[in-house]
């Protein structure tokens, strides 16, 4: 077939999926276009996706780098052609071009037996990109930089275990777990004995008996689980079991069911010692401002920037607030556009780029010697599955240009205040979403507060090891080479939002904070029943490491 045939072909494969090629495009088509490429992206796309097709477009399609919302980008051509809005249509083309300049980067060799002994602890290396931004007091321990890219379902399976050895190594070194054999041979045995196994979870329900059953796997394959119901205790710890998560199981086994004796999880080390700076240095903590959002609290808000900025309140409160080096924003920066349904008749700013202007203007008055953290969440203008990274300059140019502040990806770990022979705090940043999954599903933490005690679902998590054990309890992206939402990194504080309800409190020497919002309750929140705390803000003595909430609202 001769190149104008080919391109005859190609106009005739685009017409019949509904899309019109712009003269200019096929004038330009190169003799050495990878027509079967395009013709596999061309049969993933909805005809209403793409109408015409332009240069643009086409770049689009070729570059097998570029990840994008196919819907989105269209949408923004035709606001370009109307004279609308250019912004969102030219950064998608300054995206595309970019992107095809940077060709995949290499596979990885796999780490031999030495390099993954080494403990989780030390084994994230942090990007040299990041390595350069750092701030006075602020290290950023981990903070998701890869690139987006087109994932099978091989990813999915490197993803899953990666995740089982990460926490299986964690699990080998309980005490609990001796003598410890794959599903298979416990299935090989023909005599009952005592046996124990780390698998993940892959199926849980009641048997008509009322007892718990589980389907548990590992490498080798997969075994059932029994957690009889006249062990009160055992059988509370084996409710709260979610699908996917990695567990260890301590039982009396033999052939094809393990009868449990007991329950482990990865955990938190119940004697890490409570470390506490030498000085007085306080560090604050808020989420969800919703700039943009007709509900959004301004006064509660500048009330609150006038303390830190220490121009209000009492002797002792201005003291504090002089004090302050460290302000963490655990997410929602804005409102967003696009989030819910009808969302659009709640905003008061409904330009994208404007909400992050306008977070940048209160931002910007705060003093500067104050280091300002910021994590993304799921309002903010990016993609939702986890790990998020960092607020995207395009959309929050505003806010990247303020001197004092670092961004990091949804989940983060950053080390604050360290100092020679001291270490530092680790604080782990991670917005929530998963938390209204565990709350809907885990009755346990359904009725005992639901989302008035994010502390427990915080412990929930901290016990397992992981932000989102469960694969529909968020959106994520499978990454081939690690899963990101495994707590490797122990923290001494774990920081979220979300869920727009404060509270404090510790486990095992960790200190869980969950962060309030700046948003009155919506009509959606009225309609699930969500009663939100506003205007609550946690500090925090780094000298004592006593958590106070300040008011700033009603």
């Amino acid at each position: 077939m001769t190149e104008a045939e080919k391109k005859k072909e190609l106009v005739s494969i685009f017409f019949e999926k509904g899309i019109l090629l712009n003269p200019d495009v096929i004038d330009t088509i190169p003799n050495n276009l990878d027509f079967e490429m395009i013709i596999e992206v061309l049969s993933s796309l909805r005809q209403e996706d793409l109408a015409v097709i332009n240069n643009e477009l086409m770049k689009a399609i070729e570059n097998k780098n570029a990840d994008f919302n196919w819907d989105d980008l269209a949408r923004s051509r035709v606001d370009y052609e109307k004279n609308r809005d250019d912004k969102v249509y030219n950064s998608f083309v300054s995206y595309i071009k970019n992107s095809a300049q940077v060709s995949p980067p290499p596979p990885k060799e796999i780490a031999n037996t030495s390099q993954e002994s080494q403990s989780l602890e030390n084994s994230e290396k942090l990007p040299a990109a990041v390595e350069e931004a750092q701030k006075p007091g602020i290290s950023v321990v981990s903070s998701y930089q890869q690139d987006s890219k087109k994932r099978d379902i091989q990813d999915f399976v490197a993803f899953f275990n990666h995740r089982y050895k990460a926490l299986e190594k964690l699990l080998r070194n309980r005490h609990e777990m001796r003598g410890l054999l794959s599903t298979s041979r416990v299935k090989m045995k023909k005599d009952k004995e005592n046996v124990s196994v780390i698998g993940m979870v892959f199926e849980k329900h009641l048997t008509k008996n009322g007892n718990i059953m589980l389907t548990v796997e590992d490498p080798s394959g997969t075994i059932k689980v029994l957690v009889n119901k006249n062990k009160p205790e055992l059988y509370e710890k084996a409710s709260s079991i979610v699908e996917d998560e990695v567990i260890g199981i301590v039982g009396v086994g033999a052939g094809n069911i393990i009868f449990s004796t007991n329950i482990v999880w990865p955990e938190i080390p119940l004697n890490r010692p409570v470390k506490k700076a030498s000085d007085e240095v306080y560090a604050v903590f808020v989420s969800d401002f919703h700039v943009g959002s007709d509900h959004f609290l301004e006064e509660e808000f500048n009330k609150f920037i006038d303390w830190i900025s220490a121009k209000t309140g009492n002797e002792e409160q201005r003291r504090i607030a002089s004090k302050v080096k460290y302000l963490f924003i655990v997410g929602d920066l804005v409102d967003g556009c696009g989030i819910y349904p009808g969302q659009e008749d709640e905003l008061v700013i409904r330009d994208i780029y404007k909400q992050y202007e306008v977070s940048a203007e209160y931002l910007r008055r705060i003093p500067s010697n104050i280091q300002i953290v910021i994590c993304p969440g799921n309002h903010d203008a990016m993609r939702i599955a986890e790990p998020q990274p960092e607020l995207y300059k395009d959309f929050a140019s505003a806010v990247w240009e303020l001197p004092n502040v670092t961004m990091v990806s949804n989940p983060a770990v950053v080390n604050i205040h360290s100092s020679p022979g001291f270490p530092g705090f680790d604080v782990l940043l991670y917005h929530g979403y998963s938390f209204d999954y565990y709350v809907e599903n885990v009755e346990h933490l359904r009725n005992n507060g639901g989302y008035k005690r994010a502390d427990l679902i915080m412990k929930f998590l901290l016990r397992r090891r992981h932000l989102a054990p469960t694969h529909k309890s968020t959106l994520y992206i499978p990454d081939a080479e690690s899963d990101p939402l495994v707590i490797s990194t122990i923290p001494d504080f774990f920081v979220t939002g979300h869920i727009h309800y404060s509270i404090a409190a510790s486990y095992h020497n960790v200190t869980t904070i969950c962060c309030s919002c700046w948003q009155e309750k919506t009509p959606f929140q009225e309609k699930v029943g969500h009663e939100p705390q506003p205007a609550r803000v946690p500090i925090v003595n780094l000298n004592t490491r006593k958590v106070k909430i300040l008011k700033f609202g009603k």
